[in-house]
């Protein structure tokens, strides 16, 4: 590792994997899990690729460092995502204990870890997770903002219709 806030350096791995999304004209949020400074997770969206509605970067690394650590349980891990989890991937992370879920950018319209629900830190659930928000957020928010400019520029009607 460099000098560099090792947040830092884990979203930009993430990054990279949004970027991987975005290439295969999916959404571009990805996912990295993080277990004693190894990457032992990785994950891209890849809903369209699939007609999956689970198949979300968040899933899709956690099933692959369950995978690799022949455990359900993430314990010692942690999550670095570049847009905060939605209910499903939130209440993922909350049955396989991850314990720490570091996002870029808030999602105003299905963020379940701080902007609509408290999911990671909801005393009611069997397990709470910290919550570590604006991890290179601009950067993220850039990513999706540019994603879905160019999909209206697409879809503009010309010569004024």
């Amino acid at each position: 590792m460099t000098n560099e806030n090792p947040d830092d350096q884990w979203m930009q791995a993430a990054i990279a994997e949004a970027r991987l999304a975005e290439a295969k004209g999916e959404v571009p949020v990805g996912a990295v899990i993080v277990h004693e400074g190894q990457i032992i997770g990785r994950g891209h969206n890849e809903r369209e690729a699939s007609q999956d509605p689970t198949q979300h970067a968040e899933m899709i690394a956690i099933r692959d460092a369950a995978t690799r650590l022949g455990s359900w349980r993430l314990i010692d891990t942690a999550l670095y995502v570049t847009l905060e989890p939605c209910p499903m991937c939130a209440g993922a992370l909350v049955n396989a204990r991850v314990p720490r879920v570091v996002w870029g950018c808030d999602d105003p319209k299905a963020g379940a870890t701080r902007t609509l629900y408290n999911i990671g830190s909801d005393a009611r659930l069997n397990h709470t997770f910290e919550c570590v928000p604006d991890v290179l957020g601009d950067a993220c928010s850039m990513l999706l903002s540019e994603f879905f400019a160019a999909i209206r520029a697409q879809n503009k009607p010309r010569n004024g219709r």
